[in-house]
């Protein structure tokens, strides 16, 4: 792989590259904090088997920018691209690896879990915020840069597939009883894609991956202040925008191993990032979207754990691990999430019908 100092001063920075050091935790792109001068930059590595055309990345992002450029101050800091020395948005390495570069949001945080309910409204909050200020975008002027992204029949699909060829590991007494949470809990996986296809739900400009880590809060943990990896915006359903940013946010336990057995949707965290997401899209929502939110929570979860369990069975091709056997514990944390969404089912439809139904979406 290219030196990224030297991709770095590529850019257009203005100032000598102090240092170039990897930063977060992404699953997916190589990512790292640049140092110069009194400020700081970050860098990305795009991820070729994972983004077939990055190009409509940046594409969809200049369109995303001068859409929010027109919004009178939205309260929303989103990073801002940085142009390459030859006054293009990108640069190629010499093995033709696709990079860019962002300002990085100051005074900013991740946090590493949801600890007050405080927390969990502000999250819906900036979600909601976000769905708020792409509303009036049309989704068909954005290309699509993850092809098949949620499509959670293609995923069981390709799952089977992997099963029949005997997957890529042993199956172990773990393995095996993640393959029967899967048996459980496939029911009703394409009752999101009908609905799409029925026209019951239209797709929307979505931002595809609001997990927890892509949500900056200040310094304090307090005020959420941002949304970050932009690289998933493309057309898609908001409830499944909804669904992931639940799934991630509302799990106190995280993906530690051991935490399956204890993995719970807390319902304290669901309503509170519901109702404040609520009161961002106040009218925004169809009746049919406000009818699958239950759905959409269910599955979500439901997906990724399928798709962590296929990866572990290929040989961890996809996700990025650490160590053996993680992709197939994050796929038990998911796969026990769901299913206790499904024990949960009748609190959910509760409170998804205070915040969002006729008195709660101002209809």
């Amino acid at each position: 792989m290219a030196d990224p100092v030297q991709v770095a001063e590529r850019f257009a920075i203005g100032l000598p590259v102090a240092s170039v050091v990897p930063f977060g935790t992404g699953l997916i792109n190589d990512t790292y904090l640049v140092a110069a001068g009194e400020g700081g930059f970050v860098l990305q590595r795009i991820n070729p088997r994972v983004f077939p055309a990055p190009e409509r990345i940046m594409a969809n992002l200049a369109v995303l920018a001068r859409h929010l450029g027109r919004q009178a101050d939205s309260g929303l800091r989103l990073p801002v691209l940085i142009s390459a020395a030859d006054g293009t948005s990108w640069v190629r390495d010499a093995e033709g690896a696709f990079w860019r570069l962002m300002t990085l949001i100051p005074d900013a945080r991740a946090l590493p879990r949801v600890e007050t309910e405080a927390q969990a409204a502000e999250i819906g909050r900036v979600l909601g915020s976000f769905h708020r200020l792409v509303s009036d975008l049309p989704a068909q002027r954005l290309a699509i840069t993850l092809p098949g992204f949620h499509d959670t029949p293609a995923y069981l699909q390709r799952f089977t597939q992997v099963l029949q060829r005997g997957g890529g590991v042993c199956h172990t007494p773990e393995v095996r009883e993640a393959i029967r949470e899967v048996a459980a809990g496939r029911g009703g996986v394409d009752m999101l894609e009908v609905a799409r296809q029925q026209g019951l739900i239209v797709e929307r400009v979505t931002h595809g991956d609001p997990k927890l880590d892509n949500i900056l809060f200040d310094l304090a943990g307090c005020r959420a202040l941002s949304l970050v990896d932009l690289d998933t915006v493309q057309p898609g359903l908001w409830l499944l925008d909804l669904g992931d940013c639940v799934r991630s946010c509302c799990n106190r336990r995280g993906e530690a191993p051991g935490s399956e057995r204890a993995v719970e949707l807390d319902l304290g965290l669901f309503a509170a990032l519901l109702g404040a997401y609520a009161e961002e899209t106040r009218g925004l929502l169809a009746p049919a979207e406000i009818s699958l939110v239950y759905e959409a929570v269910r599955l979500v979860p439901f997906e990724l754990g399928l798709r962590f369990l296929t990866d572990h069975l290929e040989g961890d091709r996809y996700f990025r691990v650490s160590a053996p056997g993680e992709n197939l514990t994050k796929a038990r944390v998911q796969l026990a999430l769901s299913a206790d969404v499904v024990r949960k089912e009748r609190a959910i439809r509760a409170l998804v019908a205070e915040h969002l139904g006729p008195r709660g979406d101002g209809r």
